[in-house]
């Protein structure tokens, strides 16, 4: 599991996504990482916070988010946990924009597709009753 940095949940509520970013950033300040690593997986914690709170907790306020970062053997890992995992998150394609545009296509479904290009590694199980989401950053020297 390596070593845990931050710990912490969230309603499910729109805006917190925000709060999600802004919390796992800070708690790997002290790791320094390029600012262009770090505003990429402030992306990816924000849009995977908020599939979390629309798609598992179905913005239920009561029902957490639970975030932990870890940081392990030149991997940081964040991961997000909702309370819907008995749906089935479905594999993440290459968005259409043209069928997007054209109506063919939902506007909605970059998520995953985002989140895919923003870190190292997604990683998605769940256990029946939670989804969890797991982002895997590569640090210097760590595998990539």
């Amino acid at each position: 599991m390596g070593t845990l940095i931050s710990k912490f949940s969230l309603p499910s509520l729109p805006g917190y996504e925000r709060e999600a970013m802004e919390r796992v950033a800070e708690s790997i300040e002290a790791l320094h990482l390029p600012q262009d690593q770090v505003e990429r997986l402030k992306t990816a914690v924000a849009e995977a916070t908020m599939n979390a709170m629309e798609h598992g907790n179905q913005y239920q306020p009561d029902v957490l988010v639970d975030i932990e970062v870890h940081l392990e053997d030149q991997r940081l890992r964040v991961s997000i946990c909702d309370c819907g995992g008995e749906k089935v998150i479905p594999q993440s394609k290459m968005p259409d924009l043209d069928a997007k545009l054209e109506g063919k296509q939902s506007p909605r479904g970059w998520g995953l597709f985002l989140i895919k290009n923003m870190v190292d590694e997604v990683n998605v199980s769940t256990d029946g009753e939670h989804h969890i989401v797991e982002l895997v950053v590569h640090l210097e020297g760590g595998k990539k």
